[in-house]
C-alpha cells in the first residue's frame, strides 16, 4: 500500500461524506437563515423557534433523499471492496 493508495482512498472518503452532508447541511442553514430573518423582521426573539423547523426540514430532506444516499453509499463501498481485491493481487 503506497501513499497514492491512501491519498485516493481519502479524497474519495471525503467527496462521499461531503456529497451526502452537503443537501442536509444547506437546508438547515437555508432555514436557519429564514427563520433568522422572520426573528429580525417580527422582533421575535425566541430561542426554541429555530429549532422546530430545522428538524421538521432535515427530517424531510432525509426521507426524500435516501434513495439517492444509499446509491452513492453502495457505490462507494463497491469502490472500497474492488479496491481492496486490487490489493490483494
Amino acid at each position: 500500500m503506497d501513499a497514492d493508495f491512501v491519498v485516493f482512498i481519502s479524497h474519495r472518503t471525503l467527496m462521499t461524506a461531503l456529497t451526502i452532508l452537503l443537501p442536509i447541511l444547506g437546508s438547515a442553514l437555508l432555514v436557519g437563515i429564514l427563520v433568522g430573518l422572520f426573528q429580525a423582521v417580527t422582533s421575535i426573539q425566541e430561542v426554541t423557534l429555530t429549532f422546530i423547523p430545522k428538524i421538521a426540514v432535515v427530517g424531510l430532506v432525509i426521507l426524500f433523499l435516501i434513495p439517492w444516499m444509499l446509491d452513492i453509499v453502495t457505490r462507494f463501498s463497491l469502490l472500497i471492496f474492488d479496491q481492496i481485491t486490487m490489493l490483494g493481487r
